[in-house]
C-alpha cells in the first residue's frame, strides 16, 4: 500500500490506471485515506496541542472522499460522458489523497502553513490525473470535473460546519 501510495503521490498514471481497474483495491483506498486522515490530525493535533478532532477529523475526511468522488463521478459521466463507476473514482481518488500524508508535519512553524498550500494543491493535482484516468477525459475536462467537484464538496461541507454549529447552540 505504501508503495502505491508514492506512486500515486508521483502522479505514476500507470498506479492509476492500476488501482481503476483493481476492484480489490477499494478498501486499500479506504485505508489510504483513513490513514491520511489520522496523520493529519496528528499534525493538526501538535499544532494546537488537542488531539480531541482525531476522531471528527478522520469521520470528515472519509465523508469528504466520498462526497468528492460521487461529485467527480456525477460531473464526470454526465457532462464529459466519462466511463467510470462509482468504485472507480473512490479507488483512484482514494490513492490522490496520498501527499496529504505530509500534514502530519503542518504543525513545524513557518513552514506549516506553506506546507498545507503546496499539499492541497499536489492533491489537486493528483485528483486531476485520478479523475482523467478513470473517467478516460482529457485533461482540461478531468481539472473542470475536479475543480467543480472540489467547489460541490467545500459547500457541503461548509453547510454540514454551520447546521452542526446551529444545532451545538441549540443544546
Amino acid at each position: 500500500m505504501i508503495q502505491r501510495m508514492q506512486r500515486a503521490a508521483s502522479l505514476d498514471v500507470s498506479l492509476y490506471e492500476e488501482v481503476e481497474h483493481d476492484s480489490s483495491a477499494t478498501m486499500q483506498a479506504l485505508q489510504v485515506v483513513i490513514l491520511i486522515s489520522i496523520l493529519e490530525g496528528i499534525g493538526a493535533g501538535i499544532g494546537t496541542g488537542r488531539l480531541g478532532g482525531l476522531l471528527v477529523g478522520t469521520l470528515a475526511s472519509l465523508g469528504g472522499w466520498a462526497l468528492w468522488s460521487f461529485i467527480t463521478y456525477w460531473i464526470g459521466t454526465r457532462m464529459f460522458a466519462g466511463t467510470a463507476t462509482y468504485g472507480e473514482l473512490l479507488r483512484t481518488i482514494g490513492f490522490a489523497y496520498s501527499p496529504r500524508a505530509l500534514l502530519v508535519f503542518s504543525f513545524v512553524p513557518f513552514i506549516g502553513g506553506l506546507l498545507v498550500l503546496v499539499v492541497s494543491v499536489w492533491t489537486l493535482i493528483s485528483g486531476v490525473v485520478a479523475v482523467r484516468q478513470a473517467l478516460d477525459v482529457s485533461t482540461n475536462n478531468a481539472v473542470i470535473t475536479c475543480v467543480l467537484g472540489w467547489l460541490a464538496s467545500l459547500v457541503v461541507f461548509v453547510v454540514f460546519i454551520l447546521l452542526g454549529g446551529a444545532v451545538g447552540m441549540l443544546m
